[in-house]
């Protein structure tokens, strides 16, 4: 009798489930990312009229020093080889000495970083309180003087140069008419009167709880916050009163009309909850721009933030502290991007 050979079947494999499978998806998007962005960093180091190695030892060293730092910075190796070495020492925060103070490019980051971000906050949160209304209220009275009057806010600040406010706003507010501090973040007097926390100054001096470096602070960072935010509250309200002046002509708005529905709960309950995730991806790119884009702004105002940080360390042929801050701007785009996506699974009913 011929005996039967069994043959175990194949167990189906259980499909991942889907917030692991956009949990893995999402991560392989940013590491494809942040390699794309470590790649164009390093080859813009590399195709940049400058030698590394005289940039670290000098014009006046010797053939030995300058073959000993040749070989220490790992220039003989290949191109692929320099990559990956690259790519290590990036991901263990380190991004090499700068040339201007011979410090770790990553302690001035973190130093000058808080700056720009108290400043950034501030100008975005100015730009949302007053621009989102005022482009709510410029599409529900289309083509009235306050739609007129939020147009042209709108085009001036997307017209005028950032630079000649800037300057117009010190020569006015503070040579003339003294309401709000000097440039830099704070008076001579209050410097390293309390401890450094957040390097925030705001913050750190709320949480040292003096007062009166609070508001010396205060009067340094409104101007140049006010004009920030009124670059982003130009965008964000045209945005916001294109948005709503989609969904206002819509048919579901015109049925909750007819339903005899009060005009505020059209506006804010339907209409407005149907574009909050639009504005959600105009706020955080106007907020990326804000941290990476007030170059102009930290200039005029002598504000020490990484704006001003990486013009200084181009201006002097810096390219530790330029590529370093370079990479530190996409981070900064790529932790924003993901932070819309979790908001966009908040805010929008559909990705659930």
């Amino acid at each position: 009798m011929a005996s039967t050979h069994y043959t175990p079947k194949r167990q189906p494999r259980l499909p991942l489930p889907s917030w692991l499978k956009g949990t893995l998806v999402t991560l392989a998007s940013i590491s494809v990312t942040m390699l794309g962005l470590l790649f164009v960093t390093f080859f813009i180091g590399r195709v940049m009229p400058i030698d590394p190695v005289i940039a670290v030892v000098g014009e006046r060293a010797t053939q030995e020093q300058y073959h000993n730092a040749f070989l220490e910075l790992g220039l003989d190796k290949p191109l692929i080889t320099q990559f990956a070495m690259y790519v290590w020492d990036v991901l263990h925060g380190d991004f090499g000495m700068s040339l201007l103070n011979a410090r770790p490019v990553s302690e001035d980051i973190g130093r000058v970083f808080p700056a720009t971000m108290e400043l950034a906050t501030i100008g975005i949160l100015i730009g949302i309180i007053l621009g989102v209304p005022l482009g709510v209220v410029a599409a529900v009275r289309r083509g009235s003087w306050i739609d007129q009057i939020a147009r042209v806010i709108a085009l001036v600040g997307y017209s005028m140069p950032i630079f000649w406010l800037g300057l117009m706003g010190l020569l006015l507010f503070y040579g003339i008419l003294g309401w709000v501090g000097g440039p830099g973040r704070q008076s001579i007097f209050y410097e390293d009167m309390f401890p450094s926390v957040t390097g925030m100054i705001l913050v750190d001096a709320a949480l040292a709880r003096d007062w009166g470096a609070f508001k010396d602070a205060f009067s340094h960072i409104i101007l140049p916050a006010s004009l920030l935010g009124y670059y982003s509250l130009a965008y964000i309200s045209r945005m916001t009163r294109s948005f709503m002046l989609e969904q206002l002509s819509a048919e579901y708005v015109t049925t909750a009309r007819v339903k005899g529905m009060s005009e505020w709960a059209v506006i804010w309950r339907h209409a407005f909850r149907n574009i909050r995730v639009q504005l959600i991806t105009v706020i955080a790119l106007s907020y990326a721009n804000l941290l990476e884009g007030s170059v102009l702004t930290e200039i005029i105002f002598s504000w020490p933030g990484i704006g001003n940080y990486i013009t200084t360390a181009l201006l002097s042929a810096d390219m530790n502290a330029v590529l370093g801050g370079t990479v530190v701007v996409g981070l900064i785009f790529v932790c924003l991007n993901i932070f819309s996506d979790l908001l966009y699974k908040i805010f929008d009913p559909r990705s659930k």
